[in-house]
């Protein structure tokens, strides 16, 4: 909750200080925001192959919390006391600082948290399940916070008591967290998932001239091997099962070298993350669509009447909060509610698969980006009809909660695809590589940042060329409308890509002791 907070309070209302203390146009603030998301979101990969391989989920929290910590003392001073000509190098700086941070932190808590459920234990499985739910409620907690109270503080007040307050929070929290130190369960590191990885695919390409079929012996089990459970087999890429096979050479060896001979279950690690990739693929374009709420969504908000009274406006970056308390009564209809139909209804445990809770998310994007091009085509016309479209400073006659179904629409599609994902990318990797699979889930926000970049990009480019640019500095004369049915058009096509992939998803299967093969989550090969 209190690095949610620190993040939100950052990059909620960063478009605004970028905008207004650095003097940086529009567009150009976008681009570096969706620039330092998506730079962010690559140190997730690092930090969770760090976490598996060589320090531990518990250590790789530790340090990486000093580290962002680190950075929101220095962004701090840098609003503070650094002299404005030197101020936007140090700003930039202690941002990046503040990512490499977050990038071990973030792909490690939730997963660290999840370890503590006992999944030996029937009970404690479905409760895991129900704990995806719950603690992104805690993330809207504290994201919904600080777009409140972070962000008037900013506005009203001053960006330094802004900054400082998160800064204040975090520290807090680091000391919450150890008490628990004694507590944790933790993982055994096992080595780097990556090598293993690799490993695999070496051994199939040397192999790749010989034949083996999955019920056939001579392959390597891996007997002796410190596993925590043994994945069953499938034929789904079956190239890379000729790196199980047993050749001559490796019965006359003494040890295994596990470059060219691999066990059936590293064999099946490897498969599982192969399977994640077009769904990962599939599901970037509804990650841009998340990019928008705080860029062009905060203003449109600071173009619109925003008071609630006659002495007090609320921040078009706060409308964020609308977002939140929206994904916290979504939650409690989602599991209280329509899991429990959507079970006698299905038979389902979780009462539709991930999947389908994914897909859902998806399609909600789509027709939020709908509306949004619906309401910014009203908000043009209200600064026509007044005379205003050659005024970007100037507030239209148009409440600012016209915005307000884009922002709840969002926190819909979060409920269904944010969750979903963070499921997936934990529970259909090996119990080893869960820091990987939940950077890969991270991963997928930040590369959409990328890729609203590159968007917004080339649609600055195509309208520039027809005379007339979309995106320019005034918006009551650009057509942001347009850039919102493109991005509605582009998750539409995503959702077909990942309805056509999950057709051929297949869900992972643990060996059971007693009868063979139990399948460990869902059911095969169903959307």
């Amino acid at each position: 909750m209190a690095e949610r907070f620190s993040y939100y309070a950052i990059a909620g209302n960063l478009i605004q200080y970028l905008t207004k203390e650095f003097g940086e146009p529009v567009v150009a603030a976008a681009k570096h925001i969706n620039i330092w998301l998506g730079v962010s979101s690559l140190f997730p990969i690092l930090g969770g192959l760090i976490a598996d391989s060589y320090l531990g989920r518990f250590n790789t929290i530790l340090i990486s919390t000093f580290i962002f910590l680190l950075g929101l003392v220095l962004l701090t001073l840098s609003v503070a006391t650094v002299p404005l000509h030197i101020r936007p190098a140090v700003f930039y700086s202690s941002l990046y600082i503040f990512s490499i941070g977050e990038g071990g932190h973030k792909p490690c808590v939730q997963t660290f948290a999840a370890d503590q459920f006992d999944e030996d234990s029937e009970e404690e499985k479905k409760k895991k399940s129900t704990f995806f739910n719950w603690w992104y409620a805690g993330i809207v907690v504290g994201s919904s916070t600080a777009v409140l109270v972070a962000v008037y503080l900013q506005d009203n007040v001053s960006w330094t008591v802004g900054f400082s307050l998160p800064t204040v929070v975090v520290a807090l929290a680091l000391v919450v967290f150890l008490l628990g130190t004694r507590g944790y369960c933790r993982s055994v590191l096992v080595g780097s998932p990556f090598t293993k990885v690799a490993q695999v695919f070496v051994a199939a390409a040397r192999k790749r001239h010989l034949s083996e079929n999955l019920d056939g012996g001579d392959v390597c089990q891996g007997q002796g091997e410190a596993k925590i459970r043994s994945l069953a087999r499938n034929n789904q890429f079956s190239f890379l099962d000729k790196a199980t096979i047993i050749d001559a050479e490796d019965a006359s060896s003494k040890t295994r070298n596990n470059w060219r001979l691999c066990s059936v279950n590293q064999v099946e690690e490897t498969k599982l993350i192969l399977r994640l990739v077009p769904i990962w693929f599939s599901v970037l374009p509804f990650s841009v669509i998340n990019a928008q709420h705080g860029t062009f969504f905060t203003k449109q908000g600071n173009s619109l009447d925003r008071s609630l009274t006659s002495k007090f406006a609320i921040p078009a970056a706060s409308l964020q909060f609308f977002t939140g308390v929206t994904i916290l009564i979504s939650l409690i209809i989602y599991d209280r509610l329509f899991v429990p139909l959507m079970r006698k209804l299905t038979g389902h445990p979780s009462g539709i698969t991930m999947l389908q809770r994914i897909g859902v998310g998806i399609f909600t994007s789509t027709i939020c980006m709908v509306i949004a091009a619906l309401v910014e085509a009203k908000r043009v016309s209200v600064a026509l009809e007044h005379g205003l479209i050659n005024n970007p400073k100037a507030t239209l006659p148009m409440s600012v909660f016209w915005l307000l179904p884009q922002y709840m629409l969002l926190g819909v599609s979060d409920v269904f695809a944010i969750i979903g994902m963070q499921e997936l990318f934990y529970t259909q990797v090996h119990e080893d590589m869960r820091s990987i699979g939940a950077a890969a889930f991270l991963t997928v926000t930040g590369i959409g940042n990328f890729l609203s970049t590159a968007v917004i990009t080339i649609v600055q480019l195509i309208s520039s060329k027809l005379g007339n640019q979309w995106l320019g500095y005034n918006l009551n004369q650009a057509h942001l409308h347009g850039f919102y049915l493109v991005l509605a058009a582009m998750c539409a096509l995503s959702l077909c890509m990942f309805v056509w992939f999950s057709k051929g998803f297949i869900y992972k299967e643990l060996k059971s002791e007693d009868a063979g093969e139990d399948r460990d989550s869902l059911e095969e090969g169903k959307l």
